[in-house]
């Protein structure tokens, strides 16, 4: 009696799982949620990262001397080299011709927004 009792209750759960699409359903896991986009560049941000990294030595403002004689103003980069090309020397680890300049490495949010910098200063 146990076997027979055993056995409706596997093909009665068996008949509601088909029935009802239930638990026994196979599902798919969820989709992985899509990245989160990357900001859009910041003048200001931008800024802010020069005046921290970079002011000690080069002027980052429209005007000004840069405290070191031999590094250029950030407003005359774009004389030298498209400014956009900086972004991923930036990224990757810039570095200077001369050994006084450390070199540096931002993240490519923090690159973009120095170059956003960069080109407002073009502008001015």
């Amino acid at each position: 009696m146990r076997t027979v009792l055993t056995g409706s209750v596997l093909a009665a759960l068996a008949i509601a799982a088909l029935g009802s699409g239930g638990a026994f359903a196979r599902t798919d896991p969820p989709a992985a949620p899509a990245p989160a986009p990357a900001p859009e560049p910041s003048a200001e941000r931008g800024h802010a990262l020069v005046l921290r990294h970079c002011a000690g030595c080069h002027a980052v403002e429209t005007t000004g001397d840069s405290a070191f004689s031999e590094a250029p103003p950030f407003r005359t980069l774009k004389d030298r080299y498209p400014v956009e090309d900086l972004e991923e020397a930036l990224a990757e680890g810039i570095m200077s011709g001369h050994p006084a300049m450390p070199q540096f490495q931002f993240s490519a949010e923090d690159a973009a927004d120095i170059v956003s910098w960069l080109k407002r200063l073009e502008g001015a």
